[in-house]
């Protein structure tokens, strides 16, 4: 019998709105019908607004990477997100996101990501010694330790300082409660609200929001007086505080700056905690292909510290990593607006439409990947692998909204993932079985559970 991991059932037949938004509230992905995982595009009314899913490869190819700037990203989606992010460069649009994207992006170049490899390895090193403690063969939460090492990798790779700094230690934890309090929907991502008429947050939402921005800004005002003092270390922070933007010579204020931070860490640790999360479960789920990639990570790294080069030679890693990105991309959904009227598969878009793209569906297309929902890290030596990773992969976007991060993520995820396999064992706890539910990002709807040993005595 071929062992499927688990994906949430999908929503049967019709519902009404506001049962929809019930659904929704509870996961993304359960709310939607089965019908996705095979269709190029569906439609769904409003009576405030209409909204389009592509599927097509072409339609996505056309979304992303023909025509961006006539589908910037939706305003809708920034509703929820203003008191952390600010005007960050995930929210942004037009002239303003492109500057953004001038500063930030030689910040995350090759060349770079060689230079903030130790601090990452780093965070590895930490994790492993952290995970010590509970490697005594009882079911343990993984998620809260994926959070934990991603979170020291943003602050380690940003602004050189470990987790265990005061103000970094208390921006994961007033995360972790902004978490809990930021609701999936808010009042003005489904009505069309003017800009005037308040959003109303929730009060808890405002608060973590206002504390992390709080020690953010405090961390940046430090770093742009080392800066100006010329003491301060080489890392992204300082890099990106000092890059002039080519077009007008201008670099980041301090509150520009702020607002980026905070994406980096919504962003980069969000995402990377998820991601690693579920590829220890795939890999206790599987565990031929678990010792595969302890095998690679002993023979790679020896009893050594991990080196830049090191990474090119885990190649099973990075692959177990990009299958683990297909079945569970961390950010599942992605919407766009059409900012003219357009025609789609023959069918009238009009323009503010909403056009949503689901990794989350395309990478579990029945009528593109061979057996979409099977866990197959060896998919992408075939020519079905190849041809999709090519037309229906997109973990981090695609064109030029493709995450900037994307490179960091990747080399991040394969080094984390072998760190970890290197020294312990990762098992299954039957008695907690995982299923994946997606808000911000697609967790385990009540954790994921495994039972960690080590793998030398």
């Amino acid at each position: 019998m071929t062992i499927l991991p688990p994906k949430p059932p999908a929503r049967e037949g019709r519902v009404s709105l506001w049962r929809y938004l019930r659904l929704f509230r509870q996961d993304i992905l359960s709310a939607q019908p089965a019908r996705l995982y095979r269709a190029w595009m569906a439609e769904f009314r409003t009576p405030f607004f209409r909204s389009y899913m592509c599927n097509q490869p072409e339609l996505v190819d056309l979304v992303l990477k023909q025509r961006p700037d006539d589908f910037p990203k939706s305003n809708r989606i920034r509703e929820g997100l203003t008191p952390l992010l600010g005007n960050s460069v995930f929210v942004t649009n037009g002239e303003v996101w492109k500057r953004q994207r001038r500063i930030i992006d030689p910040a995350f170049e090759g060349g770079r990501l060689r230079d903030v490899f130790p601090a990452m390895a780093a965070a590895g090193e930490s994790a492993v010694a952290r995970l010590a403690v509970l490697a005594d063969g009882r079911a343990q939460e993984i998620e809260a330790e994926t959070s934990h090492v991603a979170a020291d990798v943003i602050f380690r790779t940003l602004f050189s300082i470990p987790i265990e700094n005061e103000i970094a230690a208390r921006v994961f934890a007033e995360f972790r409660e902004h978490q809990r309090a930021q609701p999936v929907v808010n009042l003005g991502a489904l009505l069309p609200l003017p800009r005037w008429v308040p959003r109303f947050h929730a009060r808890k939402t405002k608060a973590t929001a206002a504390v992390i921005r709080g020690l953010i800004t405090q961390l940046t005002a430090t770093r742009m007086a080392e800066i100006e003092a010329g003491t301060a270390p080489d890392d992204l922070a300082t890099k990106i505080m000092t890059t002039p933007d080519p077009v007008d010579g201008k670099t980041f204020a301090t509150d520009e700056m702020v607002d980026q931070v905070a994406i980096f860490f919504l962003a980069g640790h969000e995402t990377s905690a998820s991601a690693l999360a579920w590829a220890l479960y795939l890999l206790a789920l599987f565990p031929d292909w678990q010792e595969q990639v302890a095998a690679e990570a002993q023979a790679t790294f020896g009893d050594g510290t991990p080196e830049f080069g090191h990474v090119s030679k885990l190649r099973i890693t990075r692959d177990v990593f990009r299958e683990t990105l297909r079945l569970y991309p961390p950010v599942p959904m992605m919407v766009r607006e059409a900012s003219k009227p357009e025609v789609f598969r023959g069918r009238d878009v009009p323009a503010g439409a909403q056009i949503v793209l689901s990794p989350w569906h395309l990478h579990r297309h029945e009528r593109l990947w061979d057996a979409p929902d099977a866990f197959d890290p060896g998919r992408y030596a075939t020519e079905n692998g190849k041809a999709c990773m090519r037309s229906a992969y997109m973990p981090f976007s695609a064109g030029q909204r493709v995450c900037t991060g994307a490179g960091f993520a990747m080399i991040e995820g394969a080094l984390l993932l072998a760190m970890l396999l290197r020294s312990y064992r990762f098992d299954l706890a039957p008695e907690r079985p995982a299923m994946p539910v997606a808000h911000l990002t697609v967790r385990g709807k009540d954790g994921i559970w495994l039972r960690i040993t080590p793998r030398k005595t």
